[in-house]
């Protein structure tokens, strides 16, 4: 039992769960075992692993295990993730018999095989599938056998219900975000805009970047892109109020530098929010301008007609929540065709590099000439490998749109 606890589980995946569970009993029992596992009420169970014993040539088919004797380490099973047709008979392989997928209990048509269903259940809850374990000769299962299945069974039930649990829970956070990043505002119609967001890691797991746009007076927009400290819900619950409290200051129509003072006093007034980077831009079309201030942020890159790109040297203040404040603004011209890019640090951070390096991996793209925001938002991701990203990354894309001649 010890080595089951070792075994099964090893990771919070359902599958290898049960690939683990199968190689188990396979190995420990001496019997080919399958694992079904039940999706919907009223459906089909779905094969979720099948192994077979170890070879046993040398074993006389008459041996039994003993109810008292530990079960003999072989090299290893054979294991398969696959599952047959529904319509497949029950086949002879061996030593051991391939029970049905539909029926894991139905009584084997061999008098010589000898069949175990065990529920994939914790005590007294509903079953999450059932391991089937058969064999031909050697004689029935014996009552340790009967007790090293269940309980192999009910340790693989308590993984899979932590996997479905956590894989509900990253589903709920990741719709949430993708919720809340899914349109980056209403921007003047003057502006050219695009975003992108994508989750850090296999597992999806979701942080707290952020991207919108606030429209202000006189034709001009405040661009916004932001990373709350940490991942997961709480993460995203606290960006989402950082955007609450953003919208209401920045509909005051103050410079964005006081904006983040203003934001920076709310914030640490309430210690139960992280602290969170960001940087704010105030686009003014009519001018041809756009003004910056940042709380921690990486700057932003401005993208030329002809694909060079640029950093924008900036002053950075404090992250939000600090309550230090000392936030100074920056401005600087947008020539026609240039686009502007606002990123989370996700996009060029990787693991032992230094931020210097990283940021000038992007200075140095190259992009085909007279890109738009959606192209550039394509490119850039792709070049950097950001699908690949250790970390969350949000990109937000602007683009003065042009004039239509007179």
């Amino acid at each position: 039992m010890e080595q089951a606890v070792g075994e099964i589980g090893t990771t919070l995946d359902g599958t290898s769960t049960c690939r683990e569970l199968a190689a188990f009993t396979a190995r420990h029992l001496r019997a080919t075992a399958t694992v079904d596992l039940l999706t919907e009420p009223g459906t089909a169970p779905r094969r979720a692993a099948r192994a077979t014993p170890p070879e046993t040539a040398e074993r006389p088919e008459s041996a039994e295990l003993s109810e008292s004797a530990e079960p003999s380490e072989p090299s290893g099973p054979k294991e398969s993730a696959g599952w047959p047709e529904p319509t497949e008979p029950a086949r002879r392989t061996d030593r051991s018999v391939a029970g049905s997928a539909g029926d894991p209990a139905a009584a084997p048509d061999d008098p010589d095989e000898h069949r175990l269903a065990v529920p994939l259940a914790v005590h007294e809850e509903e079953p999450l599938g059932t391991v089937t374990l058969s064999r031909t000769g050697g004689g029935p299962f014996s009552g340790d056998e009967v007790a090293l299945a269940r309980y192999a069974a009910r340790l693989a039930a308590r993984h899979l219900g932590h996997a479905r649990r956590l894989a509900a829970a990253e589903d709920a956070a990741l719709h949430l975000q993708r919720a809340l990043v899914a349109e980056p505002g209403r921007p003047h119609p003057n502006l050219e805009i695009a975003g992108g967001y994508l989750p850090a890691g296999p597992r999806a797991l979701v942080g707290g970047d952020w991207f919108e746009t606030v429209r202000l007076h006189f034709g001009r927009s405040l661009l916004v892109v932001g990373d709350v400290m940490g991942h997961g819900l709480d993460a995203a619950v606290d960006m989402n109020a950082y955007r609450t409290a953003l919208r209401e200051v920045a509909a005051t129509d103050l410079p964005p530098h006081r904006v983040l003072r203003h934001l920076d006093s709310v914030v640490a007034e309430d210690g139960a929010r992280r602290p969170a980077t960001v940087l704010l831009v105030r686009l003014d079309p009519a001018r041809g301008t756009a003004t910056f201030a940042s709380a921690g942020h990486l700057p932003p890159a401005v993208f030329g007609a002809d694909g060079s790109a640029e950093l924008v040297d900036l002053p950075v203040g404090p992250p939000l929540g600090t309550g230090v404040g000392g936030y100074e603004p920056t401005t600087r011209p947008l020539r026609p065709g240039d686009t502007l890019l606002l990123f989370t640090d996700g996009l060029v951070e990787r693991r032992g590099e230094d931020i210097d390096h990283s940021l000038a991996r992007l200075a140095a793209l190259r992009l085909p000439p007279d890109c738009g925001p959606d192209q550039v938002v394509d490119q850039v991701l792709h070049r950097l490998g950001a699908h690949g990203a250790e970390d969350d990354v949000a990109v937000l894309a602007a683009r003065i749109r042009a004039r239509p001649p007179q």
